[in-house]
């Protein structure tokens, strides 16, 4: 199904990986023999507390709504809820009894128009579509069996990249990118008026500021970003500004993979950098850009004084000795590689790539011999070449 592809890779492999883990194996079949016994009263609830929107109550509502199940081709019934609250808000509740349930609140029923009311109910439609409820992240983080540290990081990093996932779901029900942006725009501020005037592209430009302030070696992400369930709104404008000019949206636009490389990367800002990171993931990523950065700059004429002193802001002072073996280091880089294609998801080895083309431009270039052998790198880490072309190399002053 077309809609289906939508999901971006972060969320698919990432998931893929989660419901592996026993904690999380457990949960999801103690919940599933508890949902055999009966529902749990979901509907009764919404019935009690909020306001059905019948067809003919607001068949505007309905009639989105119906548009963005063709599209998205989900056939499950559902009912639409509004609930009064002065904040913009929507939930997508999982189904219970074989119906699903979507909720929107009062002041974003109002305040949106109805290319941005698309984009809302098409992202929470997403979350149906992609199987999100089927990974009980509330359970699993406030449970009586909580998850350890890093499964819980691995949960928040999943997490966010549902939702964007979710809103090229959106995007793709409303097909208008000024819609999207407004729409996200709207929720990041509260504003209900007119936007017609607003510079959307301004909003987006802040994950540029978000980078310069991330990105340093030496430099992580606040501890605060990784526990959040949720990108933020610039990430995520930035995000469905690249689905709309890849070919899910434009049949000469970038390719998916190249999509999900930029996703990735701008998820990275809110993710823990693998630098500091004490887990085995972090660990393998490590010693992978380690033995990288030493083959890169050995590729040319030997490991220049400038290449070694940004080594040194990656891995410490001293790092770079005469003691280091550089011909075994060389060497043990495709065992490397494999470990980290066992053990590293997909946007951690985009992070490592990004971090090698840090220490290949240390002398303000890279080689041909060097961009070479960080293409041959990528493409061992299944990250296809066109990615390290357009995003990787590119940003980093590859040429």
């Amino acid at each position: 199904m077309w809609a289906e592809k939508l999901q971006c890779r972060g969320d698919r492999e990432l998931a893929e990986m989660l419901v592996r883990e026993p904690i999380v194996r457990r949960v999801i079949e103690q919940l599933e023999k508890d949902e055999e016994k009966g529902p749990k009263g979901v509907r009764r609830h919404l019935l009690a507390t909020s306001l059905r929107l019948t067809e003919r109550m607001m068949p505007d509502v309905h009639r989105i709504v119906g548009d963005c199940c063709e599209r998205l081709a989900i056939e499950t019934p559902l009912e639409v809820y509004v609930y009064p609250s002065p904040s913009f808000n929507a939930a997508c509740i999982k189904p219970e009894a074989g119906r699903l349930f979507i909720m929107l609140s009062s002041s974003l029923l109002e305040a949106f128009p109805e290319a941005e009311r698309r984009f809302v109910i098409g992202h929470e439609l997403g979350h149906h579509l992609y199987g999100h409820h089927d990974i009980p992240i509330g359970y699993l983080l406030q449970g009586g069996e909580p998850a350890p540290p890093d499964l819980a990081l691995r949960l928040f990093a999943w997490s966010r990249y549902a939702e964007i996932s979710a809103d090229r779901a959106g995007a793709a029900c409303a097909n208008d990118a000024d819609a999207v942006g407004r729409s996200l725009f709207r929720l990041a501020s509260g504003l209900t008026g007119s936007l017609d005037d607003v510079k959307i592209d301004d909003f987006a430009a802040q994950v540029d500021d978000l980078a310069s302030e991330t990105h340093q070696p030496g430099h992580g992400t606040s501890p605060a970003d990784w526990f959040s369930t949720h990108p933020f709104s610039p990430l995520r404008l930035r995000a469905v500004k690249a689905f709309f000019e890849s070919e899910f949206a434009d049949p000469n636009g970038i390719s998916v993979a190249s999509l999900d490389a930029r996703v990735q990367t701008l998820m990275a800002i809110m993710e823990p950098s693998y630098l500091e990171e004490k887990s085995e993931v972090a660990e393998t990523a490590r010693r992978l850009l380690f033995a990288a950065a030493v083959a890169v700059a050995n590729a040319s004429d030997g490991i220049s004084e400038a290449e070694i002193a940004v080594f040194e802001k990656f891995f410490g002072d001293d790092s770079f000795t005469e003691k280091l073996e550089i011909d075994a280091i060389v060497e043990s880089l495709e065992a490397r590689i494999d470990d980290a294609l066992e053990r590293v998801p997909h946007p951690g080895r985009i992070q490592v790539l990004r971090d090698l083309c840090v220490i290949a431009r240390a002398e303000g270039h890279a080689t041909r011999d060097e961009r070479a052998l960080i293409e041959r790198i990528a493409f061992a880490l299944e990250v296809p070449p066109e990615v390290v072309n357009e995003r990787l190399c590119g940003e980093c002053g590859l040429r």
